[in-house]
Formats: C-alpha cells, sequence, structure tokens
C-alpha cells in the first residue's frame, strides 16, 4: 500500500455509493479528492449544463470538507502531474464509455503507465456497463426488447456503503509540480431555472417520486402533469446512480414499478448502442437514411430558427421549444413531438435538432440524446418507423387535454381555452394576435416525408 491514491470524479459528483471510494480505500491510507474542468467537454456544452455542473462542484466539495481540488487543462497533462505530486501509484475512475471519454481514459493510462502509476476503474454511471449484455453468439443487441430481458437477467450490484468518511481526505492546496488550483467557475448568464445541484437534492427528489411512483405509467405522457420523475439531471451528473434507483424499486411491486425499471433499461441501451457505435453521435446509425433527402439552404435555416424560437404556429410544439429556453427541460413526450416535426414536417436532419437540445438541455446525455433523436427520425437501432409521424395537433389533444401546458409556455394562447388551444386557426376570430399562423401544411408535409423515405427504402435494395 501506498500512501496516497487519487479519486479522480467526473459524472458521479457524490459521496454515497460511490464504488471509487472503497478501491482507493483499500489501496492508501489518504486520497486527494480531484475534478478536471476540461475545455474539450465544457466547450461544446452549453449554459445551462456548465452552470448545473459547477453547482454541483460546490455541493461535492462541501460535502468533502472543502478538500476537492479543481484543476483546469487537459486531463493527459493534468491528472498524472496531480498524482505525481501527492506520491499516488493508483488514479481510481468510474469507468466512461462514451466516444470521447474513452479515448481520454485510454490516453491518460498511458500516461500514468510511461510513470509507473495505474488507472483503476471500478463501476460505472450504469447498472450494467455498456459492452457486458450480448445475444448468445456474442453480437450486441440492435433491438431494445431482447437487451432488457438479457439486461434484467444479468442483473447488478448493491449500491455501495459509503460516504465522505470512507477516504482520508488530503488537503487540496497546491504541491510542488501538481497543477494550479483553481476556484469553481462562476454560473453562466441565463435565463432558465434550474433544479437545485446537489446530492442531497437528487436524494430528496428521488423519495418524493417514490411516494407517488404507482401513478407514473398513466400520468408519464402527460406534459400538463408533474408525472415524470425529473432524475434525468441527476443521473446526468452522477448526484444519484441508477443502482441506488434500481435497489429502491425491488422493493416495490407495480405496474409502474417495472414502467420506470423499462426507463432505465432504455438509458443502459442507448449507452451501450453508442459505445458499440461511436459514430453513431454525428451520423445516421442506419447507414441508409444518408440517402434520405434534407432540406438545405437559406429557407432551411429560417425553419430551423422559427423551430428553435417555438414560432412554428403549432402550439405543442411551441410549447415544448419555448419549455426548454425557459426550464432546460422539456417533457419526453415532447421532445418526441417537437423532434418529429423538425425532421418529418421541415426535412431537417435530426443533428440539428439533437445538438440545440445539447446546448439547452440541463441534463443533455449524448447517448440518450442522440439516440432518442435517431429513434424519432427512423434512422436509429430500434427505430420507430419512419412512416410514423408524428401530428402535433392530434398529439396535443391526445397528452395535454385541456390545453394547460400549451397555455402555461405560450402566453399569446392564454385566452383559448380547452383543447381549442392546439387548433388556434379555427377559432372564430382566427388566431390570436402575436401567434404566428402554421408555418407548414402537416398533411402536405406528412406526404412528402414519406415521398423522401422512398430513397432510402431504394438504397437498402
Amino acid at each position: 500500500m501506498t500512501d496516497a491514491s487519487v479519486v479522480w470524479f467526473r459524472r458521479d459528483l457524490r459521496v454515497r455509493d460511490q464504488p471509487t471510494f472503497l478501491a482507493a480505500a483499500d489501496a492508501a491510507p489518504r486520497a486527494l479528492a480531484l475534478f478536471v474542468l476540461d475545455p474539450a467537454l465544457l466547450g461544446p456544452s452549453g449554459a445551462p449544463r456548465r452552470t448545473f455542473l459547477f453547482r454541483a462542484l460546490r455541493s461535492l466539495d462541501e460535502s468533502l470538507g472543502g478538500r476537492l481540488l479543481v484543476v483546469e487543462g487537459d486531463p493527459v497533462d493534468v491528472v498524472p502531474r496531480a498524482a505525481a505530486a501527492v506520491g499516488a501509484a493508483t488514479v481510481h475512475v468510474a469507468a466512461d464509455f462514451g466516444p470521447y471519454g474513452t479515448r481520454r481514459d485510454e490516453t491518460v493510462e498511458q500516461a500514468l503507465a510511461d510513470d509507473g502509476r495505474v488507472l483503476v476503474r471500478t463501476g460505472s454511471p450504469y447498472a450494467v456497463a455498456p459492452g457486458r449484455v450480448r445475444k448468445a453468439d456474442g453480437e450486441p443487441f440492435r433491438v431494445f426488447t431482447p437487451f432488457r430481458r438479457v439486461w434484467a437477467d444479468h442483473g447488478w450490484r448493491p449500491p455501495a456503503d459509503t460516504d465522505a468518511s470512507t477516504v482520508t481526505w488530503m488537503d487540496p492546496a497546491d504541491k510542488d509540480g501538481g497543477p494550479r488550483a483553481v476556484r469553481i467557475p462562476d454560473d453562466d448568464p441565463m435565463d432558465a431555472e434550474l433544479p437545485e445541484a446537489s446530492e442531497d437534492a437528487a436524494l430528496a427528489r428521488w423519495r418524493e417520486f417514490l411516494d407517488d411512483v404507482d401513478d407514473y405509467a398513466a400520468a408519464r405522457d402527460r406534459p400538463d402533469k408533474p408525472g415524470t420523475s425529473r432524475m434525468s439531471v441527476y443521473l446526468k451528473y452522477g448526484l444519484v446512480h441508477p443502482r441506488t434507483q434500481l435497489a429502491d424499486l425491488a422493493r416495490r411491486r407495480s405496474d409502474s414499478v417495472e414502467t420506470y425499471r423499462t426507463e432505465i433499461a432504455w438509458r443502459e441501451f442507448y449507452a451501450d448502442v453508442l459505445f458499440q457505435r461511436p459514430d453513431s453521435a454525428r451520423g445516421n446509425y442506419d447507414r441508409s437514411f444518408d440517402a434520405l433527402p434534407l432540406a438545405s439552404g437559406a429557407a432551411a435555416r429560417v425553419a430551423f430558427d422559427r423551430w428553435a424560437e417555438g414560432r412554428t404556429g403549432f402550439p405543442i410544439v411551441d410549447a415544448g421549444m419555448r419549455q426548454l429556453c425557459e426550464q432546460a427541460w422539456v417533457h419526453n413526450r415532447v421532445r418526441m413531438i417537437v423532434a418529429s416535426f423538425l425532421v418529418k414536417d421541415l426535412h431537417l436532419p435530426w443533428w440539428l435538432g439533437a445538438r440545440h437540445f445539447m446546448r439547452y438541455l440541463v441534463d443533455g446525455d449524448l447517448a440518450s440524446n442522440q439516440h432518442g433523436w435517431q429513434w424519432t427520425a427512423g434512422s436509429g437501432t430500434d427505430a420507430s418507423p419512419y412512416f410514423r409521424v408524428f401530428n402535433p395537433i392530434t398529439q396535443g389533444e391526445k397528452f395535454d387535454p385541456e390545453g394547460d401546458y400549451v397555455r402555461t409556455f405560450v402566453p399569446e394562447l392564454r385566452g383559448v381555452p380547452g383543447k381549442a388551444v392546439h387548433q388556434p386557426w379555427a377559432l372564430p376570430g382566427g388566431v390570436p394576435e402575436g401567434y404566428p399562423e402554421p408555418m407548414v401544411d402537416h398533411k402536405a408535409e406528412r406526404l412528402e416525408a414519406l415521398a423522401r423515405y422512398d430513397r432510402v427504402k431504394e438504397a437498402r435494395r
């Protein structure tokens, strides 16, 4: 056993259920708590994600008694220097399976090895690490339902029994030769209201949701009701681990519990898909969709801007895009509706919408976001059939039957009662002042989308 180790926090900003703490404590009597502000990750992140991260880091630092060392730079440079400065033989992390994280960790691992040190991976942000759930022939799954069955059969470890006292934390003061400590940055200027960014807030929200979990299956598709868990942002930053959720769900029995467990499985499935096909973060998983004709040019840019601003003239779409700006979050049903509108009514590439979401969502997760968009676009694994084109009028009337969701986020329509809000152009006086007319004819654009899909079918022959 050496005198010190390093715990390098990334997407696991908590002290409970932390297997890395146990590994670090076994390796050395003391550990340095480290977080790296990596420009390669911070740069593409939008203000909501950066701000939530900074707030979560402040909370983690408080949980560790002010002993979190925050540094800035390329991890391949600063992590080995931090380890060398405290004489650590091991650097402990939760494994990262994303495209960038995988490359980064391999490079850091080699840099540490060149200096006689070891990168130790313990656990991951998932109940079952990507790559472990396979078909009988060893191939990865392309379809969710069989993946879910094998995932559930595989099972997962119980939560690790840890807290801040599991490890004796070192003073983070600058060491000779080590990277310079920096203060956690101030919040980015932004208008969106974000949830509290702390482990305690995550667990409190989870307990609150569990009290009403039996209503989840019936309420989760209703954006006008608080029927979802709102746990996505806490999972994104590891303020809670899915192991903790699954352990709590295992003590309950209901259809809603099973439905929520399935949603956790979807998150793990998409992480597995991205691990197997890192190219699918930026391009079509189904390469035959490369043949799909897409809108481009000045008119397409104008159309995208109207969609992004919530000025399409379709109330449920506009409400969703405005919710994104106001809350840095969108209800999952509405995410599908606005995505379908972009790719099938406006014929724009899914990756433009996915990039916009990653910029403005506080819970933007690369695997879930990109493959959620591909599901709607029809180009992903286990995708929604391309000919399934969401009708923004009927979707609004079905899932926001009284129009309360639309009126919350579209003030121009707050004087329109009931479900009439979903077709303001049909009002006796026409569209209320200040609200736009529909920018497209949905029926015509649905037919156009199907005609364009014929090119994909030809490419498959």
